[in-house]
């Protein structure tokens, strides 16, 4: 190909799906403007002594030296990290496991289907409340088991300081894991057949099969599924807001609602900006090393 015909392809591959691209404008405006503008303001203001209303008085690293000599907020970390560490292993264990008995072609398959993904419907507010109830002692699991003969028995998670992050991590498994379910069900349903039957021809048993060969070909669903519960981790404010408010006393504070807290309860918003940018740094210590691992590296591997 001469380099006048590269030349006059050059403008063709760039008029190429011309109107999606003008369609994505206003998107990618959007984005960059909300979340690198909004992003960038929340840490510049990070150092800054602002109160109800934000003003640039710069006062250096002081709101994080303040934010990790807080005890509220290292309790909400140590929570976010049992929370976080349990809620993905469970998550995938408890949703593969599913996946894999729904996956043997089991009668009544849409309707378990169906009740196993209701609870992800729920808002977090309602999920909340119902297990708020649930754990309540007086009124839940632990009064009717009691009621029932076993007058020894206690389960009251919400309301020992000990264990409260627990009696939280059992409503956000019981809302999320059907969906969990749903990814691992999708990504099962893609294996092909032909890879079951060498299987059984080759006389692997069922659990090795899974463990050495399936799992390894689901990589991709178990990254989007890692994705999108860590994401959920994070972000986690309504499950203890519903159910604890983050008590007993601080016991089940978590970073989102320490960052509430003080940008609207406080009126501090430079401690409040100077969490959140602690979040979004953490976030970013994790990411940022495994999209580099997974797409960078993969290309210079390529």
């Amino acid at each position: 190909m001469t380099a006048q015909t590269r030349g006059s392809a050059r403008p063709n591959q760039w008029l190429r799906n011309l109107n999606a691209k003008i369609a994505s404008i206003p998107m990618i405006l959007t984005a960059v403007v909300i979340f690198v503008g909004g992003t960038a303001w929340t840490v510049l203001y990070s150092f800054t002594n602002s109160k109800l209303l934000p003003r640039l008085s710069f006062v250096g690293f002081d709101q994080y030296e303040r934010l990790w000599e807080a005890p509220r907020w290292i309790v909400s970390i140590q929570n976010l990290a049992v929370f976080g560490f349990f809620s993905l292993i469970f998550s995938l264990v408890i949703g593969f496991v599913l996946a894999a008995l729904m996956d043997q072609k089991i009668r009544f398959e849409n309707t378990f289907r169906t009740i196993m993904l209701y609870p992800f419907a729920l808002s977090f507010i309602v999920t909340g409340l119902v297990w708020q109830w649930l754990l309540n002692p007086q009124y839940g699991i632990q009064s009717i088991m009691r009621s029932l003969g076993w007058e020894g028995f206690s389960f009251d998670p919400l309301y020992n300081s000990d264990i409260v992050i627990y009696g939280i991590l059992i409503a956000a498994l019981w809302q999320g894991t059907g969906l969990v379910m749903c990814l691992m069900l999708a990504g099962l349903r893609g294996i092909d057949e032909d890879i079951w039957k060498a299987a059984r021809v080759d006389g692997i048993s069922m659990w090795k099969t899974y463990v050495l060969i399936i799992i390894p070909m689901m990589r991709g669903v178990f990254i989007t599924t890692l994705v999108i519960i860590a994401s959920g981790i994070v972000k986690v404010y309504d499950l203890v807001v519903a159910q604890t408010s983050g008590g007993p006393g601080i016991a089940s504070e978590v970073p989102a609602k320490y960052v509430y807290d003080y940008m609207f309860l406080a009126q501090n918003l430079g401690q409040g900006f100077a969490a959140s940018t602690m979040m979004l740094v953490t976030v970013a210590i994790i990411i940022v090393p495994w999209a580099y691992l997974e797409f960078g590296g993969g290309r210079k591997r390529g």
